[in-house]
């Protein structure tokens, strides 16, 4: 049965999981993080209060 030999899928199995592991976060973390976000400003804007009319 050819489906039990492990030589012919195996290094494939194996070189995928290397580059899936290995290769592929740096890629993705250089697309996803490509720049640090900054506040507009350090200041909390003031709350406007409610006006409750019930109250």
């Amino acid at each position: 049965m050819p489906q039990l030999n492990p030589s012919p899928w195996f290094m494939i199995f194996l070189f995928a999981w290397l580059f899936f592991l290995v290769i592929m976060p740096s890629k993705v973390m250089s697309y996803l993080f490509n720049n640090n976000p900054t506040t507009k400003s350090t200041q909390k804007p003031q709350p406007t209060p409610w006006s409750w009319p019930w109250a």
